[in-house]
């Protein structure tokens, strides 16, 4: 399981767990302050948007190549592109200069943020152990748009070597429609990688007549008619995208639209490595 339906919205998992380690860090610092004026829950909630802002921040600066050129993408937060490291190092230099300010928060932001830090590895802990093993490429049948029958173990097996982007999409899902231009030029830019686009769905016919509307003529474009390999990808919502390694083994999984920095960071994941600067442009 990598992500949570609450109703008609979807929180990826490491989200899910990052809101209750919060909770937890809130409880323990009221609980560390009772009955004095500190102001602990103002605090971590600063903690936590000074965090959210450095890993932003640094992940852009890592990326910048594929930000200079549409600047208003920076502050497009849907696209989940963090650096971890930014954001603990952005939240350690707050709460630095929190506590200089008001040495009255030091031992109660103390205790609320190793409270926050031990419920949060508790429950990554536990979703690991309960968690699905890690996933291989799925061997599902799947049709061409000519009507043939192939699989992504295919497609792998007459291009041996080379790691594997498989984006799960249909032309009825605004995202898809708009990620597809770039990933066709990420195809053509990258031929060390195979990518598959993988509609859910939706009829050979429907497909054709998308792809003829937009001008786009991505290679290796099949239909899972029945989803099966969304089911068997554990892909609940679309566009969701797949990286896998030479080897079949799953990477990376990105749920929702990808920006041209997240592409980047996936392709960067891959072995071998992929260039960023050679991502698309």
């Amino acid at each position: 399981m990598n992500s949570v339906h609450i109703g008609p919205f979807m929180i990826a998992i490491d989200q899910a767990l990052m809101l209750i380690a919060l909770a937890a860090a809130i409880i323990a610092g009221r609980v560390a302050v009772r009955g004095r004026d500190v102001p602990i829950v103002d605090t971590l909630f600063s903690l936590a948007l000074a965090g959210i802002i450095a890993a932003r921040v640094v992940f852009v600066l890592r990326y910048w190549g594929q930000y200079h050129a549409a600047p208003l993408a920076i502050i497009d937060i849907r696209d989940g592109g963090f650096d971890a490291v930014g954001g603990l190092l952005g939240m350690a230099a707050y709460a630095s200069h929190a506590v200089r300010r008001r040495p009255a928060l030091r031992r109660p932001l103390a205790l609320a943020v190793l409270s926050g830090a031990l419920v949060w590895g508790a429950t990554s802990g536990v979703f690991r152990l309960i968690g699905s093993p890690p996933m291989t490429r799925p061997d599902v049948d799947l049709q061409t748009l000519a009507g043939r029958t192939t699989t992504l173990d295919a497609l792998a097996q007459a291009q041996p070597g080379k790691p594997m982007v498989v984006n799960l999409w249909a032309s009825w899902c605004p995202p898809c429609r708009a990620e597809m231009p770039m990933l066709t030029d990420a195809q053509r830019t990258h031929p060390d990688l195979i990518f598959a686009f993988v509609d859910q769905g939706e009829s050979p016919a429907t497909v054709k007549t998308f792809l003829r509307r937009e001008s786009l003529a991505p290679a290796h474009v099949l239909i899972d008619s029945g989803q099966r390999l969304a089911r068997a990808a554990e892909a609940r919502a679309f566009p969701t995208t797949l990286f896998f390694a030479a080897n079949g083994q799953l990477i990376e999984r990105h749920i929702g639209r990808l920006s041209r920095a997240t592409l980047a960071q996936g392709l960067d994941r891959l072995p071998p490595h992929a260039s960023t600067e050679e991502t698309v442009r």
